[in-house]
């Protein structure tokens, strides 16, 4: 009776077995066709926000899966005529592609806006539907909706730092010469350089080979492999804001060490090369009821005639005493047209007049572009 126990437990723990074996082979589950793309609407046109809360929504019918599980869903996209057999892009849906819907954000629809070709703030046609997969098997929605989008005018990854580099440039080609630019404010970036007319030059994201490029095409930044041609040899101010892509260019004629008591310019600071302008002469104080006026500030002129004014850019009203070349005091931005408001003062010993504290004293004026908080440094000439 044993025996016989035994050969049916034995015949019982084989056919569990080979049964367990069929029932737990993997196979993938078929996946039926979205039948209904419900938002956004056919032929919807958007213009796309840089905020980064700003976002498209987009939903569908579910689709249904051969063992009731959970289909996965993938927003697919095309360029405008695609049959989606080479998609430009795709997008999980939401909760890791478990959901009937997706929130894209205006910044990814961008990134698929680039992907299908079209430039910065340019409009464009897309196509869009929806891939539902389980396993390995998948299938395709049974219909599929267009999209116009506006792009983004600036650029949603924005460098954190610029360089300007080529045979144009005071570095020359060398790309660990690139001439640095500054960063006055957030995605904005700017360089006073000499540029050699007929000569190119374009814009990296960092000082060595490989970097990612930029080049600038009439008033606009634009990415990839361009360069970008001088017409004429001269000293250039550069203002870029990645932003809205756009591009300012001056040629500077002159930078003047302008005398708030004369209300005019006395010596000229010449451009010297890596963004600074030099210059040295006497600077004569005048003689008041009250004392020696020593009041300065700068005056940039650009070649269309245009002026600029440059002064202190921490409020003051006395003169620097000690204070060293890199002190806050010395810092300067740009300043309203006016003789007497955001001025500094001159120590005693720069005044160089007959009757001064140094008579035949030679200032010289170094004025400083090339950091972040632009400056001046003033010393007495050799």
């Amino acid at each position: 009776m044993k025996t016989i126990f035994s050969t049916i437990a034995l015949f019982s723990a084989v056919l569990f077995a080979t049964s367990c074996t069929e029932d737990m082979e993997y196979k993938d589950s078929k996946v039926s066709s979205v039948n209904q793309l419900y938002e956004p609407t056919d032929g919807k046109e958007v213009a796309l926000q840089s905020s980064a809360s700003a976002s498209l929504f987009f939903e569908w019918e579910s689709a249904k899966a051969e063992d009731s599980g959970s289909p996965l869903y993938e927003v697919v996209f095309d360029k405008e005529g695609g049959d989606f057999s080479k998609p430009i892009y795709k997008v999980l849906s939401d909760n890791g592609g478990s959901l009937n819907y997706a929130t894209i954000s205006h910044k990814t629809l961008n990134k698929i806006g680039a992907a299908a070709g079209l430039n910065s703030g340019e409009t464009g046609t897309l196509v869009w539907t929806v891939m539902a997969s389980r396993g390995l098997n998948y299938a395709m929605a049974k219909e599929s909706k267009s999209l116009t989008i506006t792009r983004l005018v600036g650029f949603e990854e924005i460098p954190a730092q610029l360089y300007l580099t080529g045979n144009a440039t005071e570095g020359g080609v060398d790309a660990s010469k690139a001439v640095a630019c500054a960063s006055p404010e957030k995605d904005k970036f700017e360089v006073f350089t000499k540029l050699e007319g007929g000569k190119t030059y374009k814009l990296v994201d960092r000082a060595a080979e490989g970097a990612k490029t930029f080049y600038i095409s009439g008033n606009r930044i634009m990415e990839g492999e361009g360069e970008t041609t001088v017409e004429k040899t001269g000293v250039y101010r550069i203002e870029m804001d990645f932003s809205i892509a756009s591009v300012t260019i001056k040629e500077v004629s002159k930078m003047e060490f302008y005398f708030c008591p004369s209300g005019a310019t006395t010596f000229e600071l010449p451009y010297v090369g890596n963004g600074v302008f030099c210059g040295q002469d006497k600077v004569e104080f005048k003689q008041e009821g009250w004392g020696r006026d020593q009041r300065y500030k700068f005056l940039m002129t650009y070649a269309d005639g245009s002026i600029q004014y440059w002064g202190t850019k921490n409020t003051t009203d006395s003169n620097p005493g000690a204070a060293t070349p890199e002190d806050p005091y010395f810092y300067i931005m740009e300043t309203p047209d006016n003789q007497w408001d955001q001025k500094w003062k001159l120590n005693n010993e720069f005044d160089g007049a007959a009757d001064g504290y140094n008579p035949g004293a030679i200032t010289k004026i170094s004025v400083i572009f090339n950091v972040e908080n632009y400056t001046h440094k003033v010393e007495l000439a050799d």
